[in-house]
């Protein structure tokens, strides 16, 4: 059940009636970040058929040049009024021309003039299309109204045309809604910031000019301007725009400020850590964006079924026109009527609506609520998990350890001093990013004078699924795990006696040791997070089952699983180990989800069916580059939000779906009855459109 990785899958075309779609597709958006792969770009393919203009900045002139379904070509609210008015006035005439002979004549005109008001655009691209054969609305438009004219059918071709210039109004107004969704994330963060200067003085600068490192103020009630880290001031922020946590952030000197959050009462002085393009509220814009531009599987699938359907269609359409007067029995004239009708319906719009307003709709409302997912693959694989592993530290637990005990072992006489030994701990700890090393070196530096730590480091290596080792004042020592001491046979009944002592309380115990002997051991308690329990409870009401696979002792590991109200804890696993007990989830219980925030974790983020990367503080780049979805605000119940989300998506996209090739199959039967008519056509290719987007767009309002 592993997954391949290819972060981005194949670019939305915008082609309904040439086989892609209409996805609504931002502007304006950050610039792309340096790491992401150079292949993330939107790939407009052939452009064929029911091509959207939805302006894509520089590659709106690539979309203006492929005619289809290009909104460029409709006229304005002003044009289109006047179309229907004189639409019904032709149809007036034409209902009137058996009393008044010549209001045939006016009747034609008007049709002539509300055409030509409505649809010159759309008539001059069809016939553009037929000459390439290419099978788009405006094509089929075009054949239809022409075709209306031809056989005396005037005033019901302009009431088409004007009927469908409206409809598309309507529904590039729609599809603007879902575009302005994500883009307002931009206008979160404010212009200008307010740098201090040197010399004290504020100055008022626009923020792609502020540099990495300057002091910015940040007004109690304003909005901070980049992202940073506080170096004055306390203050509690509204990090919920970015975040989606609704609790207040209380804020002090060394603490994290994202772009976009609020300030609420305190002033603060910030010190800038990323530039406005690479800033997080940037970030998000940018994943969210490329998200946008990828196709779900249920869009593969739509895609493929209009590539057929549309031709299908149109052959129907002839055969209708040719066969129904000897084999039905209809007159020539009413065979070529219902045909031409039968070609209004034939573009699949709706059904290819149906799936990216509702995926994008999905993952704008999950990147309000602090899920980033990575594509529509990510939102449709959610809803199929049936386990969820969790690794401990930094997931499970706060990611926020501190040292409760130490103490020096060695009956040895030559053993150093406490005091050395704690300095040697801290000199390692100071090189590890592992949350344990971090709570080690940060205790142990409140208690030791300041000095550099890595002056005499040397060769400082990490021993992956055990600690790190480096050489110190030419002795080598190494500060890692219990598995660590017994591979080099360092490790005794005595030892591990102390040990079971420590993590029968939760705790994790690190050792200090040399080429010789354990010098000492350290236990740090990394409290459960606040959230763990209740998203555990949600997860199994989902049918979900939770399990922990973490490289901390197994009677640790047990301890935190039990407060969570997880059963199945696995404890002493290295990066391997939790491959295999993934492969083995996958294999027994079913798709599989992994939730990580350390570099360990990257390699099981990669193969489970669905990885979490928790997006906090604590988490690292690659952990977050692996995952699939990233949880912004670190809190877990976010997992079981995004599989709620993924199961109501799963059933609009099939609402949709079913509401667009049920209404058009209704349509069918009608034109097979010879009861259809083209202004109902219309109404059925575009009133669906409207509907399906209108349920999508629904969406956007979830909150969990």
């Amino acid at each position: 059940m592993s997954k391949n990785h290819p972060r981005h899958e194949e670019a939305y075309t915008h082609s309904c009636c040439g086989g892609g779609s209409c996805a609504p597709q931002p502007q304006g958006m950050a610039t792309p970040l340096p790491s992401r792969p150079a292949t993330d770009k939107h790939d407009h393919g052939e452009h064929a058929g029911h091509d959207h203009d939805h302006d894509h900045g520089p590659q709106s002139d690539e979309a203006d040049a492929h005619a289809g379904h290009d909104h460029g070509v409709l006229p304005g609210w002003p044009r289109i009024t006047a179309a229907l008015v004189l639409a019904v006035l032709a149809e007036a005439a034409h209902w009137g021309k058996s009393t008044a002979p010549w209001l045939e004549y006016a009747g034609m005109a008007l049709a002539v003039v509300a055409i030509g008001l409505a649809g010159l655009g759309v008539y001059k691209a069809g016939l553009k299309d037929l000459a390439k054969l290419k099978l788009g609305i405006h094509a089929l438009m075009a054949v239809a109204v022409t075709g209306a004219f031809l056989i005396g059918q005037w005033p019901e071709a302009a009431m088409v045309m004007a009927l469908y210039a409206a409809a598309e109004r309507i529904e590039d107004q729609a599809m603007e809604r879902a575009r302005q969704a994500i883009r307002s994330l931009l206008q979160l963060a404010p212009e200008t910031a307010d740098v201090i200067l040197a010399d004290g003085s504020v100055r008022k600068t626009a923020v792609a000019e502020v540099a990495l490192g300057a002091l910015v103020r940040i007004a109690p009630g304003a909005r901070v301007p980049l992202d940073g880290t506080v170096t004055q001031g306390e203050s509690s922020v509204n990090q919920a725009p970015i975040t989606g946590e609704s609790a207040l952030a209380d804020k002090e000197p060394g603490d994290a400020l994202f772009a976009g959050s609020v300030n609420q009462h305190g002033m603060l002085t910030m010190e800038v850590t990323a530039p406005a393009t690479n800033s997080l509220l940037a970030r998000i814009v940018h994943a969210v964006e490329q998200a946008q531009a990828t196709r779900a599987p249920t869009q593969r699938f739509v895609d493929r079924f209009a590539k057929v359907y549309t031709p299908v269609v149109l052959v129907l359409a002839l055969l209708l026109a040719v066969l129904a007067p000897w084999l039905l029995g209809w007159a020539w004239h009413d065979a070529a009527y219902q045909a031409l009708a039968l070609l209004v319906i034939a573009c699949p719009c709706a059904l290819v609506l149906s799936t990216p307003v509702t995926v994008v709709s999905a993952l704008t409302a999950a990147a309000q609520r602090g899920i980033l997912m990575k594509g529509g693959r990510s939102l449709e694989t959610a809803r199929l998990l049936r386990a969820v592993a969790l690794d401990k530290t930094g997931t499970l637990t706060s990611g926020s350890p501190s040292l409760v005990h130490w103490q020096a072992w060695s009956g040895d006489a030559t053993a150093e001093q406490p005091q050395d030994l704690a300095r040697t701990a801290w000199r390692l700890a100071s090189g590890s990013d592992h949350p344990v090393s971090r709570a080690i070196a940060a205790s142990l530096a409140a208690d030791l004078p300041t000095g550099s730590a890595a002056d005499s480091v040397q060769d400082l290596q990490a021993l992956p699924g055990r600690g790190v080792q480096a050489l110190l004042d030419g002795q080598r020592w190494t500060l890692a795990n219990l598995r660590w001491a017994r591979e080099q046979q360092l490790s005794s009944p005595a030892l591990e006696a102390l040990l079971e002592q420590q993590e029968a309380q939760g705790r994790t115990v690190t050792l200090l040791a040399d080429a010789q002997a354990v010098r000492a051991l350290f236990a740090v308690a990394d409290p459960l997070r606040p959230q763990a329990a209740e998203a555990v409870a949600q997860l199994q009401a989902l049918g979900v089952t939770p399990v922990v696979l973490s490289g901390d002792n197994q009677a640790t590991v047990s301890t935190i699983a039990a407060e969570a109200g997880i059963r199945d804890a696995r404890g002493g696993l290295l990066p391997q180990d939790k491959l295999d007990a993934l492969a083995v989830l996958q294999r027994d219980v079913g798709p599989t989800g992994m939730t990580g925030d350390g570099i360990n974790d990257a390699p099981a983020l990669a193969q489970s069916d669905l990885g979490f990367a928790m997006g906090g503080r604590h988490s690292t780049g690659m952990a977050m580059e692996t995952a699939d979805v990233v949880l912004m605000n670190d809190d877990l119940r976010r997992i079981p939000e995004t599989i709620r989300l993924s199961r109501k998506a799963h059933g609009v996209l099939w609402q949709n779906i079913a509401l667009a090739l049920g209404i058009k199959a209704a349509f069918f039967g009608l034109a097979l009855a010879g009861m259809a008519t083209m202004w109902m056509a219309v109404v059925a290719d575009m009133g669906v459109s409207l509907l399906v987007v209108a349920n999508g767009l629904r969406l956007r309002r979830w909150r969990g």
